[in-house]
């Protein structure tokens, strides 16, 4: 059965920083793509970036572009987005996905909540 587990949200200032991973089981990791995914209050979901399986090719979204960094290690079943210069935009409920291309996805996480304020 495969799952998605997202973890790594929590309350961090402006400018500051966090790594959320994501575990996954049920499948092998190396052979998908998977997709980071955010939704702030009242407004679509959007992409944020996502990892392509075996090259490792990474797309990122306008508003992570320079700031968020994703990554896969494929031992561990994990995918990590580390994300930086936080700013109170990037508030939301974060989530992963399997990726199935142009930002199309399945098997979404139940997401970890993001709030960057002072």
């Amino acid at each position: 059965q495969v799952h998605l587990v997202e973890s790594g949200g929590s309350l961090v200032q402006p400018g500051g920083s966090l790594r959320l991973s994501c575990v996954a089981s049920g499948f092998t990791l190396a052979y998908y793509g998977i997709g980071w995914f955010r939704q702030a209050p009242g407004k679509e979901r959007e992409g944020v970036s996502c990892i392509g399986s075996y090259d490792d090719s990474t797309t990122y979204g306008d508003s992570a572009k320079g700031r968020f960094t994703i990554s896969r290690d494929n031992v561990r079943n994990t995918v990590y987005l580390q994300m930086n210069s936080l700013k109170s935009e990037d508030t939301a409920v974060y989530y992963c996905a399997r990726h199935l291309g142009n930002w199309a996805a399945e098997y979404w996480g139940q997401g970890t909540q993001v709030t960057v304020s002072s």
